[in-house]
């Protein structure tokens, strides 16, 4: 008598999806929606409110700065919050203060109204990440969290590439109704996880609340108890110097560089910026596969050459510049730094999440987010006077220190780190 066909193995994305718990499924889903509005206004920030509201450059840089500053000043209350009353709860508020300053930011006329809608933004803003981290470390296993990380990055890029292209192709200039409908889109996008969290999840990653007589202690811990954690600080260093060489110059640093030195145009930048996108979308679920059961260190310390790679490819787009080889090695630099981009993004955030115990969690997250939030403010501070006294040599030297100083924190942190926050299985321990 044969045996009954055994069913096909299922592919490994599709084997990650079902092993998920339902809680988990659904926050990722609603990753797509957020994505989706993110991308209709992350490129048109400067041109809505300059080229649309008539606001001079000057004032539309500082008024674009005010979300990371008040991220930056709230983000520590916002920890506390976390773990006390639980992450879902602050997730929501985040979303809706997001929803708020979006919708104002569409219909705003004056400098000191984008102000207040923005300062709105930075409230959700200082709110969002950590809540977001801590409730993700709240529903999905620690064996799962690389890979749910790496595919929540990789939904997000899809998303934000996606309605970037949609809003190309909606909005115009000559017609500020365009920029109000994308803007309310935005903000609407905001309201689906929180119902989400309102509703299907309200059951999920709510702080327990000690009642008189419990016998156990209420939940206790500060910032100083995240500061002793001697495994966290060099975590820490690397988040903000991997920040600072990282997105703070990707958004700031690479433009004005390809731009002022390497004379790119404007349709070079767009095809770079979405070659970056692609490869993070196509590379990132093979690189989740390559670093499964990996040190996480390890993958860290490849990352971190990567990037100075990336750099170099960069600073060599300047030696010839307004030409074909040039736009050819710029498109380069970000192809290859998103190929560093994936090897981070599953694995920070799971050293963070398996380093943090329960009851600080949310204070973890918050002091990982405020030391992005100073790097992300004095990133663009130094590429901007750098490049704007003509220095662009020092710029490029400057990032490559960097990559190296992130790959010795790295080599310290090894040595710190709890095998288990470091991916490393019991067996392996005993082999090295």
């Amino acid at each position: 008598m044969s045996s009954p066909p055994t069913a096909p193995p299922r592919p490994a994305l599709a084997s990650f999806w079902h092993d998920l718990p339902r809680e988990a499924r659904l926050l990722l889903a609603t990753v797509v929606v957020d994505a989706l509005g993110a991308g209709l206004v992350l490129p048109f920030g400067v041109v809505y409110l300059h080229e649309v509201r008539d606001m001079p450059l000057t004032t539309v840089g500082a008024v674009l700065g005010v979300p990371a500053v008040v991220a930056l000043l709230l983000v520590g209350p916002f920890g506390s919050l976390i773990d006390r009353f639980g992450p879902r709860r602050v997730q929501i508020g985040a979303l809706l203060s997001q929803t708020a300053g979006t919708a104002l930011l569409a219909f705003v006329h004056t400098p000191v109204q984008a102000v207040c809608a923005l300062a709105l933004m930075g409230v959700g803003q200082a709110a969002f990440w950590p809540a977001s981290q801590s409730l993700i470390a709240a529903v999905v296993p620690p064996e799962t969290r690389q890979r749910y990380f790496g595919t929540s990055f990789t939904i997000l890029n899809a998303g934000i590439g996606v309605g970037g292209l949609l809003s190309g192709f909606l909005v115009s200039v000559d017609s500020p109704r365009s920029f109000v409908i994308i803007y309310l889109v935005d903000s609407v996008s905001f309201l689906v996880p929180a119902i989400v969290l309102a509703g299907p999840l309200r059951h999920v990653a709510n702080a327990a609340v000690h009642e008189p007589g419990d016998d156990a202690p209420p939940p206790s811990g500060s910032y100083r108890d995240v500061l002793r954690d001697r495994s966290f600080r060099p975590l820490l260093l690397f988040t903000m110097v991997s920040a600072f060489v990282g997105y703070a110059q990707f958004e700031a640093g690479w433009t004005a560089y390809a731009r002022t030195v390497a004379e790119a145009s404007t349709k070079v930048i767009g095809i770079a910026f979405a070659v970056n996108t692609a490869t993070i979308v196509v590379l990132q679920l093979v690189v989740l596969q390559r670093i499964e059961g990996r040190r996480r260190t390890r993958v860290l310390l490849l990352q971190s050459a990567i990037w100075a790679l990336s750099w170099a490819v960069m600073g060599l787009a300047g030696l010839v510049p307004a030409s074909i080889v040039g736009a050819v090695l710029l498109a380069t630099s970000m192809g290859v730094f998103a190929l560093g981009e994936t090897l981070m993004s599953p694995v920070q955030p799971a050293i963070l999440n398996d380093l943090a115990p329960e009851a600080l969690r949310g204070r973890y997250n918050a002091t990982g987010s405020a030391v992005f939030q100073v790097a992300a403010i004095v990133g663009p501070v130094v590429a901007g006077q750098l490049l704007g006294r003509h220095l662009p040599v020092v710029f490029v030297a400057v990032l490559l220190a960097g990559c190296a100083t992130m790959a010795l924190v790295v080599v310290r942190l090894e040595r710190l780190l709890p095998a288990h926050a470091n991916g490393v299985r019991a067996e392996q321990v005993t082999t090295g």
